[in-house]
């Protein structure tokens, strides 16, 4: 599937995210190094976390690639309860079933392909994804900082609007919590993220 910003999209089947997960290391790497994430890539700690990401029989990975065939960007999505736990945990300390839910993990472009309506077909096809296997909700999680973060820049403008507009609402409460190293820091820490979802 072609987009007018010259990618191309497709879903790719279980075989080849074992082939894709180098390059999806690299792009995940590259892209949140920056606001708001702040991520300081460690190869070993995305093998873990991409292995164990591509291990679900559920998982999506929806890759954009440009006009040569490179992948550009990449979003993710896999069955909630088979995720990561510290994401399926909140739901049930509140009386949700996670198994009810399909996590919408992540969505990572290039910056100069931004701009051109990539982030509407990552949210569109993995949703459709979701609902081939059944699901009737789907869920992902931001990550939460401070407005008077020093790292935070000027002129950033938060997603909130462009999630609104595609139907997704933050679950009030409902947070879950997740350790990285943010670039600067010397051992991981833990960060709030609020979650999102929307009815299928």
């Amino acid at each position: 599937m072609a987009s007018k910003s010259g990618l191309s999209f497709s879903v790719l089947a279980a075989a080849e995210i074992s082939e894709a997960l180098e390059d999806l290391a690299r792009l995940r790497i590259a892209v949140f190094a920056d606001w708001p994430y702040l991520y300081d890539g460690d190869a070993a700690y995305e093998k873990r976390y991409l292995e164990h990401f591509a291990a679900s029989p559920g998982a999506v990975v929806v890759a954009a690639r440009d006009a040569g065939g490179r992948m550009v960007g990449a979003a993710t999505a896999a069955p909630l309860a088979d995720h990561a736990k510290e994401f399926a945990a909140p739901f049930a300390r509140i009386g949700l079933d996670p198994a009810g839910f399909f996590y919408m993990a992540e969505s990572v472009l290039l910056p100069d392909y931004r701009g051109h309506g990539a982030g509407r077909q990552f949210f569109a096809m993995r949703e459709a994804a979701a609902r081939a296997q059944g699901y009737e909700h789907a869920v992902f999680a931001s990550v939460l900082r401070p407005d008077d973060h020093p790292s935070r820049p000027a002129d950033y403008v938060p997603l909130h609007g462009f999630w609104r507009s595609l139907g997704y609402e933050p679950y009030p409460g409902l947070l879950a919590a997740f350790s990285w190293r943010d670039i600067g820091e010397t051992a991981e820490s833990v960060k709030e993220l609020q979650v999102w979802g929307r009815e299928l």
